[in-house]
């Protein structure tokens, strides 16, 4: 029950991070390694993935009925992120990710830097495209992080979120909502690959998915408060973090 407790009070924060801008499984994923030491790590990961997918999907469905969700082009981008997210997972079976995950905290770190220095970055939403054009952006970044998320996956949430800021014009809360679709669709297609090999817990996953939902509900209702300054915020420090834990994971740490 201790155990249970634990990793439960983790996906609820878990959840409240992920349902503002991402990076839960700074939270989460560590504590299951620390509460299961001796568990394979796909069972972990399959079933941390299997209690996040209900908070985000539970965000999504929040956040649009509070923001504009540009469904013609966020339907088929979360198709994209879906067929590379598979596409990436059968790709980690035949190459390494071991040089990405050395080169990661150097990306984060160029994303971290760039989103200081335009401090208008993301502040207002003001689409640079519609129609065609936006869905076939949206789609290429959709595709594009689905398959990181697949063959990788650290910060996927961020890149998602700087992307549509970056690329699309969106600002950091209708990002923020844009990803939480486009990340239901990713988790899905690692579900999926993992229960296929049997490495879910799907009964510890169902405790920690009430628990997510239940973080996600009050992260989102934070992000729809405060805007799109807040996610921001939140999205600096995020990100932050993962430049700390990605960098010493990838730089310092070997390999198991």
């Amino acid at each position: 029950m201790l155990e249970l407790l634990t990793v439960s009070v983790a996906s609820l924060l878990a959840g409240f991070v992920d349902a503002i801008v991402g990076g839960g499984g700074l939270i989460l994923v560590p504590a299951l390694f620390s509460v299961f030491p001796t568990a394979a790590p796909a069972t972990l990961f399959g079933t941390n993935k299997s209690a996040a997918i209900l908070g985000t999907a539970w965000a999504t469905v929040q956040f649009s009925r509070r923001v504009e969700m540009r469904w013609h082009a966020l339907a088929p981008a979360a198709g994209a992120a879906l067929a590379g997210s598979f596409a990436g997972a059968w790709t980690v079976t035949l190459v390494s990710a071991d040089g990405l995950r050395k080169a990661l905290p150097f990306v984060l770190l160029a994303v971290f830097l760039y989103t200081l220095a335009r401090k208008d970055l993301g502040r207002t939403h003001a689409p640079q495209y519609s129609g065609r054009t936006e869905a076939l952006l949206a789609s290429t970044v959709g595709g594009v992080v689905g398959f990181y998320d697949g063959f990788f996956g650290p910060g996927t949430g961020s890149f998602f979120v700087f992307l549509f800021v970056r690329v699309l014009g969106y600002d950091f809360l209708n990002a923020s909502a844009s990803a939480k679709l486009l990340n239901t669709a990713t988790n899905a297609a690692a579900i999926v690959l993992f229960a296929l090999k049997g490495h879910v817990w799907w009964h510890i996953a169902a405790v920690m998915a009430i628990a997510n939902i239940a973080g996600s509900l009050l992260g989102t209702r934070l992000a729809l408060k405060h805007g799109a300054g807040f996610v921001r915020g939140v999205f600096i420090v995020v990100v932050g973090l993962l430049i700390l834990k990605t960098g010493w994971d990838g730089l310092f740490r070997t390999p198991v």
